[in-house]
């Protein structure tokens, strides 16, 4: 398969860890393999799921008008929240699929497949970022804890939705954009349509950068019988991947237009740039993806975090406009 990465030496180190990362080069041996479950050595998926939280909590902010202190606690409660709850559900991801894992060449030299890691120390270190997670969660209003207990099913169905749906990319964007429902309700108190519709436009992001990554394990997937947009796709991938990144701008400029203060012309236009510039973004990567070739395809996937920098940019400078 072009661009396939060999499998690490000895020393454990994940094929499709970024090069040179902290983990590898500076943490003490005995917490790597668990660090590893966390993908603490593969941030990008941590933005991927702090990103929304932020869009919410700016937008929030925007739409009544207020900023408090305990908005800087939701800011880096979700920042932190994002790196517990991302660890603890690739952790519960890695326990799902390790029977599937050491049959793709990506995922072989993973802890559990690897022998790194038992499956029960697998699910206790599980178990442990949950709670810490929860912790946090408790310090939020009673609305915003109720959705993020609830935010548990969709992180617990995800991994068995590859077995029984050509669309497990949706299941990912039901379960990685929560956040920006939550952060919203966070600072309001409630659930409103704007961080729904900002919430749908996550999810059609997640489509467009999930069936990108996913074309790296086309070959291996359809071997063992897992199922993914990617493979449902295809050659048609790149109509399918315009329709995603048409529906992202859609959905977040018509959650905007509902969020925006009255009167506020200037504020409007400031966020609205936001979706615009992260189409571009988009429109960048749709010119530059190769199918067949697995390090371009990674690379673009990992660039999304900047991708989805680009609105929380706008947001916070529309602010203060």
């Amino acid at each position: 398969m072009s661009g396939t990465q060999e499998r690490p030496e000895a020393e454990g180190q994940v094929a499709d860890a970024v090069q040179g990362n902290w983990v590898d080069l500076y943490a003490p041996a005995w917490t790597r393999p668990y660090l590893r479950l966390s993908r603490a050595d593969r941030p990008i998926g941590t933005w991927l799921l702090l990103l929304p939280c932020w869009w919410g909590l700016l937008l929030s902010m925007i739409h009544d008008g207020q900023a408090r202190w305990f908005d800087l606690w939701i800011f880096a409660g979700c920042g932190i929240g994002a790196v517990l709850m991302r660890g603890a559900g690739c952790t519960w991801n890695d326990i799902t699929d390790r029977g599937i894992d050491g049959s793709v060449a990506r995922t072989a030299s993973r802890p559990i497949p690897s022998g790194q890691v038992t499956v029960k120390q697998a699910l206790m270190w599980a178990v442990v970022q949950a709670l810490i997670s929860f912790a946090i969660l408790l310090s939020f209003p009673p609305a915003a804890i109720v959705l993020g207990v609830l935010s548990l099913l969709p992180v617990a169905v995800y991994p068995f939705a590859k077995r029984f749906t050509w669309w497990p990319q949706v299941f990912l964007g039901i379960a990685f954009n929560w956040g920006a429902l939550l952060a919203w309700t966070a600072h309001s108190g409630q659930l409103e349509w704007p961080a729904v519709l900002l919430y749908l436009a996550g999810m059609a992001w997640t489509l467009f950068y999930d069936t990108i990554y996913a074309h790296q394990d086309t070959e291996d997937d359809a071997l063992i019988g897992v199922k993914s947009t990617a493979r449902l796709f295809g050659d048609e991938t790149p109509r399918w991947l315009k329709r995603f990144l048409v529906a992202t701008v859609v959905l977040m400029g018509l959650a905007i237009v509902m969020a925006a203060p009255d009167g506020n012309l200037l504020a409007l236009i400031v966020m609205i740039a936001g979706p615009w510039a992260m189409g571009w973004h988009m429109v960048w990567q749709l010119g530059r993806v190769k199918l067949d070739d697995n390090d371009r395809l990674l690379s673009l996937f990992r660039s999304n975090r900047d991708a989805g920098l680009l609105p929380v940019l706008f947001f916070a400078i529309a602010l203060i406009a």
